[in-house]
């Protein structure tokens, strides 16, 4: 295999879900080298990180979402796929940690307090991480105090806020008045099932999303 075709076949195992060659999943590609092994054999190979990153896990995470978003796939496909992810991004840690790979910036994220769910909130982490942010993610049951500890030490970043629940949507519009009060430059973007696009407009936020594809977008669009 060249470097393209290489490239090729670690987007498909993304995509797919391949993490690695032991990985029974998908059955198709069973006993097939994954996203690990993969990964491991371009930087051998001598490829750039960057093109690995660029032209491989982007695009494939970028194909994930977006059948996400038109649910051709449903939320254990896309957990596969963004497993496939960070078995690939494991070796360009290194890479990034050095910089010599860059990343297109830095992106918080939280489920609310009040709130223990986590499933959305990871979702949309992984997806945005797989569309080359660096991703802070500070749990569930986050209050303002520690979205703000976050903004002080990454002051370039963009903070994302999920709710799950309608009773924990008053505690989403306190938080983001106690951010906008404090940091009225930084940019925030809400979602999960009871956030609409209305309460985003009512509670001041920047941008709004009910998918992870959607949050991809408004970053991307941040720094086009």
């Amino acid at each position: 295999m060249n470097s393209e075709e290489l490239l090729a076949k670690l987007s498909e195992c993304v995509e797919f879900g391949k993490v690695n060659k032991n990985a029974p999943f998908p059955p198709a590609m069973k006993g097939m080298d994954g996203a690990d092994e993969l990964t491991a054999q371009a930087l051998e190979m001598g490829v750039d990180p960057v093109d690995i990153l660029n032209n491989a896990l982007i695009g494939a995470m970028d194909k994930v979402g977006e059948k996400f978003s038109q649910k051709k796939i449903f939320v254990p496909q896309m957990l596969i796929s963004a497993k496939a992810m960070n078995a690939a991004m494991e070796h360009l840690k290194p890479y990034f940690q050095s910089g010599q790979v860059k990343r297109k910036g830095k992106f918080i994220i939280g489920t609310v307090a009040g709130d223990l769910h986590d499933i959305g909130k990871n979702l949309v982490a992984m997806i945005v991480e797989g569309a080359g942010w660096e991703v802070i993610d500070l749990g569930v049951d986050v209050n303002a105090a520690k979205f703000m500890q976050a903004i002080d030490t990454n002051p370039e970043a963009v903070v994302g806020l999920s709710a799950l629940l309608t009773t924990t949507m008053a505690s989403m519009k306190n938080i983001v008045a106690e951010i906008k009060g404090k940091y009225p430059e930084v940019k925030l973007i809400v979602g999960g099932a009871p956030v609409t696009e209305a309460f985003k407009t009512e509670i001041g936020a920047d941008g709004y999303s009910d998918d992870p594809q959607g949050a991809v977008s408004y970053l991307n669009a941040l720094v086009a």
